[in-house]
């Protein structure tokens, strides 16, 4: 008897047809003794576009010819080679490598004789980050998300709430999770919402700030879901964020610190990374709103008639000093297009001005009543929040 899942094995299925579909010109360059070369879509900051009508980080029409007989692109065309094959391979024999196992699987030294007859070696990667770079270049090359490979990454968002999916073969009922919560699985397409009852989605990026939403009850008294991504959000959290608003049609709120770091991982989530703006349609949730914590929450706004959610003495205890990182990390926000809206150059000029940062905990000090019952339930009520 099979203990593969159903759902696993036409993943798999589709993969190695893909894989075969794809590399079947190189392999037919090769028998007709032409130069084999790689046409891939370029994967660089010049040509990642950032398109104002969609709100997506997308990547241009730019390509790049790798080739095996170019000098400078010799050694990439070999690793691309070397990591499709281990991949291919893995597929084929129905494993579910990591993206670490790859790295050990194609990391190796080959020795060679060079143009004057001395030995010399060369490794085929020395870090980790080279070979998760050619396995990014094969996800554009291919069309496929590395999860869409059965390549895992380790666990990082969690989420409770009134919900039950199957996963596998498996059906799992997210509002009985105990005090604990479901780790999104690297592979988000293959979960499937079985049924929902639950008003709007919130994610928070500190877990020590979810644990104690869960534990207070939060996602039943206002039939949300509720999410968080432990910092930068990783892409299993993204596209599982993304399906939950795609598909269910649930407003999406980020709940973040109130500093630079909080104000672009709400960015990622929102409009997608440079890295992989090749995915951003996939990844990023165009809809999702920013409720905090955020600048003027602090000190309030006068033009708008805005007061602060803290008292003077709160703030004083609250507030933390931005640090030099802090405040240039704040000047890059300002050079992005994203950030270049009034009322994200407002919260930048106040945290510039102030030299100040909050963090989430602040408010939950207040008491996580005020937090669960009051902050949270009327930013989103009065709308006070950025789009």
């Amino acid at each position: 008897m099979s203990t593969v899942s159903k759902v696993d094995l036409e993943v798999r299925r589709r993969g190695i047809k893909i894989f075969q579909e794809k590399f079947k010109e190189l392999i037919q360059k090769i028998i007709k003794e032409k130069s084999p070369s790689l046409i891939i879509p370029k994967r660089t900051l010049s040509n990642t576009i950032y398109d104002e009508r969609r709100k997506l980080l997308l990547l241009g029409p730019e390509m790049l010819r790798r080739s095996f007989l170019d000098v400078n692109e010799a050694k990439k065309f070999m690793q691309t080679i070397l990591m499709a094959s281990i991949i291919y391979e893995a597929l084929v024999n129905n494993e579910y490598p990591t993206i670490r196992d790859l790295y050990y699987r194609g990391k190796h030294t080959i020795r060679f004789k060079d143009f004057k007859g001395r030995w010399s070696e060369e490794n085929t990667w020395d870090e980790q980050r080279e070979s998760d770079s050619v396995i990014r270049d094969i996800e554009v090359y291919l069309g496929l998300l590395r999860e869409e490979l059965l390549i895992l990454s380790k666990e990082k968002g969690k989420v409770v709430g009134n919900m039950r999916i199957k996963s596998g073969d498996d059906i799992i009922d997210l509002s009985k999770m105990g005090h604990g919560a479901y780790a999104i699985e690297p592979t988000p397409d293959l979960i499937e919402f079985i049924d929902v009852d639950a008003e709007f989605v919130l994610v928070v990026e500190k877990d020590a700030v979810f644990q104690q939403l869960h534990r207070y009850g939060f996602w039943k008294k206002y039939k949300a879901i509720l999410i968080t991504s432990a910092g930068q959000p990783d892409r299993a959290t993204r596209r599982f964020v993304r399906r939950l608003s795609e598909e269910l049609k649930l407003p999406i709120y980020i709940l973040t610190d109130a500093d630079p770091y909080g104000w672009y991982i709400y960015s990622v989530f929102k409009i997608g990374s440079i890295t992989l703006s090749y995915e951003s349609e996939r990844l990023a949730t165009p809809d999702a709103k920013f409720i905090g914590v955020s600048m003027t929450d602090i000190f309030g706004d006068k033009q708008r008639k805005k007061k602060p959610w803290l008292t003077e003495k709160e703030a004083k205890n609250y507030i933390i000093k931005a640090k030099d990182a802090d405040i240039k990390r704040a000047k890059e926000l300002l050079n992005y297009r994203w950030f270049q809206t009034p009322e994200w150059e407002r919260e930048i000029k106040i945290f510039l001005e102030k030299k100040a940062k909050l963090e989430i905990e602040a408010m939950a000090s207040k008491g996580l009543k005020f937090l669960a019952d009051t902050y949270i339930p009327q930013k989103i009520a009065t709308k006070d929040w950025i789009e």
